[in-house]
């Protein structure tokens, strides 16, 4: 009987404590890196979607017919005519190069309908920039977003998505490209370029 009273009134040790303490403050610390590192990638998860959904704008764009508007002739033909959207006037949504770093520096903005509609690339015949590949985001964006080509049916066109996600001033970038081949098809790259995609 003292033998069971002896047995229960036993406890931990100074030294199992601490080594429960330093087992809980590990992966108190993992937990904390694994949650930064989710945030983060969830972030950039809003540049990715939109320069794969830039891409599929700017080859439904190049596939469209624009053909001459004259009337045909009997017995006369015209040609199928592709047009790779070409670089407009508001390239940076927001802002210039410069002025949209700012305005994405370790937070959100909400752009308009007028950053995404340049009213001189909205009259140019045809269409450039933005409005050409028809694309533009309306909830608030963690990224500066460009878009750059050459028109007519050669060449090339790049989108770059950057971002400053914690402020430091230090840009992630993100850029899809596509290029139009000897047959006259619009090749898209098949993945997008990543630099420093956690800034």
């Amino acid at each position: 009987m003292r033998n069971l009273i002896k047995k229960t009134k036993e406890g931990f040790t100074l030294v199992e404590l601490m080594i429960v303490v330093a087992i809980v403050g590990i992966l108190a610390v993992l937990a904390v890196y694994g949650v930064r590192k989710y945030i983060a990638n969830s972030k950039t998860t809003e540049a990715r979607n939109a320069l794969g959904q830039i891409a599929k704008d700017a080859a439904t764009a190049y596939e469209m017919e624009s053909m001459n508007g004259a009337i045909l002739t009997p017995g006369s033909s015209t040609g199928i005519i592709r047009n790779l959207c070409a670089t407009g006037t508001g390239i940076y949504v927001p802002g210039g190069a410069a002025s949209g770093k700012t305005s994405i520096q370790g937070q959100k903005y909400q752009s308009t309908k007028a950053d995404w509609s340049n009213s001189t690339d909205v009259t140019a015949s045809p269409m450039k920039g933005w409005p050409c590949v028809k694309f533009e985001i309306d909830a608030p964006q963690y990224f500066m977003y460009s878009y750059g080509g050459t028109t007519g049916n050669t060449g090339s066109f790049s989108s770059t998505a950057n971002g400053d996600l914690n402020g430091d001033t230090n840009l992630s970038t993100f850029t899809i490209t596509g290029t139009v081949n000897s047959s006259g098809l619009l090749n898209t790259a098949p993945s997008i370029t990543e630099s420093a995609s956690e800034e």
